[in-house]
């Protein structure tokens, strides 16, 4: 990813090289310590394995667990550097990591790796690890911190503020005060704001927003990441099945996830199991892509063995052969169109059931429009081309019908895999302009086959 200007300037780079290689490490932690984590982070992935060990030389594993907050590379990218440190230093960085983002770096590691660090870290610390460990991945568990601030109900807002001032140095976020009773099942939540300007002496319970927003340990990160978005919500806290408070979910945390699903969603609009790396060998890359391409390969036979049923049509008029790629391109065109809106509509969750019916409604008549629009241009183009006006009817109404019964299928398809608790991103890319290859093939040469005979 190229850098802006003021990415570029925010620090310089080549100072600090300099000092590490003078051994003026002082003067190196000043300058480093005093960069926003962004920089931090940037310079830690720049820079070669050299360097990064001279950096685990100066800088405390807790100073090292701020940079970490702040990098953003590849997962398996956590294991090259983990290796790069001592055991005993990456396990007491880890354990100054805030527990949810520990956990996503010890997810990368096998099972012999991962132990040998929580081993070596406070049995407490690595307890709360372990239990993120056992929810399972994309769920709200997985994805939770459990360094929140919870009060009693029954405190008074003076006393909140006792223990707020003691827990916000470790909490990952304080802007939302979660309230528990007795048993630590989560009754409502206090905004940093309103424990601020309240009477001291009030009570928690009278003060507290009672209707709270959460969600459920075990709820799909993607639902969670839609809560969120929906509320502008900077932390949602997570529940059990008891209502007992576990642990929160940030903002920063659900940026990744969107950033997660849109790259996983772009991956199958591809037709590929999984987005590619770019250090990837040729062999893992064709691996990945070749499940599709094989299925696709198939189909593709099916479309030509469909238009070998109609040799003898083809053979009696040559020229229908020209204009194969063209009705199938418009139809795929059409329905990709269409698939685009209604994937569109069920990930943001604009799609309610009451919706989805207009929604297939719209698209029908959108494509009726569409198609005789497409239908009336390719008559008049082919009857000036090639002086053929009754080719050029029947090329437009298959161009006509085709694309309406593809905007339709590009709709309907991917609704209808939702409904089946299927991912409709799978429906999507190769395999709807495959399916629009065959069904537009398919009406063509069947509207000619009918219309030879009927002037033959």
């Amino acid at each position: 990813m190229e850098k802006t200007e003021q990415e570029e300037v925010a620090y310089d780079e080549a100072h600090l090289l300099k000092m590490l290689r003078d051994v003026n490490a002082e003067a190196f932690r000043e300058e480093f310590l005093s960069l926003h984590s962004y920089d931090k982070a940037q310079f830690y992935e720049k820079v070669g394995p050299d360097i990064r060990k001279q950096l685990y030389a100066v800088l405390s594993p807790k100073e090292m667990a701020d940079l970490y907050e702040g990098l953003e590379v590849d997962d398996d990218e956590y294991e090259a550097f983990l290796r790069e440190m001592d055991t005993a230093y990456g396990a007491e960085m880890l354990s100054h990591m805030y527990t949810d983002d520990a956990v996503d770096v010890l997810n990368e590691l096998d099972d012999a790796h991962r132990e040998s660090y929580l081993e070596m870290m406070d049995e407490d610390v690595a307890d709360e690890i372990n239990e993120l460990l056992g929810y399972a991945e994309d769920t709200a568990g997985s994805i939770m911190t459990t360094e929140y601030v919870a009060i009693p109900e029954a405190s008074t807002v003076a006393t909140a503020m006792t223990i707020l001032r003691k827990e916000a140095p470790n909490a990952e976020t304080i802007y939302y005060v979660f309230v528990v009773d007795e048993a630590h099942r989560l009754t409502g939540v206090v905004s940093l704001r309103d424990l601020i300007i309240a009477d001291p002496k009030a009570r928690i319970h009278d003060i507290m927003n009672e209707r709270v927003v959460m969600v459920h340990v075990k709820d799909d990160q993607e639902e969670v990441a839609q809560i969120m978005k929906d509320y502008n919500f900077l932390a949602t806290p997570v529940i059990d099945d008891a209502g007992v408070l576990l642990g929160i979910i940030t903002v920063d945390d659900i940026i990744d996830v969107i950033d997660e699903e849109a790259s996983e969603d772009y991956s199958k609009l591809a037709g590929i199991s999984d987005m590619d790396k770019f250090d990837i060998n040729p062999f893992q890359a064709a691996t990945k892509r070749l499940p599709w391409l094989v299925i696709l390969l198939f189909l593709g036979m099916l479309t030509a063995n469909l238009m070998g049923q109609f040799e003898a049509t083809l053979e009696k008029v040559a020229l229908l052969a020209i204009f194969i790629p063209l009705i199938a391109g418009t139809s795929g065109n059409s329905g990709t169109q269409a698939l685009a809106v209604a994937i569109r509509g069920i990930a943001t969750g604009d799609l309610e059931d009451e919706s989805k019916l207009k929604l297939l409604v719209r698209e029908l008549f959108t494509g009726m429009i569409m198609g005789v629009v497409c239908g009336l241009l390719i008559i008049g183009i082919v009857y000036f081309w090639k002086g053929e006006l009754l080719l050029g009817m029947l090329v437009g109404a298959a161009i006509c019908c085709s694309i309406i019964v593809a905007t339709l299928a590009g709709s309907f398809i991917p609704l209808l895999m939702h409904r089946l608790k299927i991912d409709p991103a799978v429906a999507s890319g190769p395999f709807i302009t495959t399916l629009n290859d065959i069904t537009s093939i398919l009406i063509y040469l069947g509207l000619a086959t009918v219309f030879l005979s009927q002037i033959g």
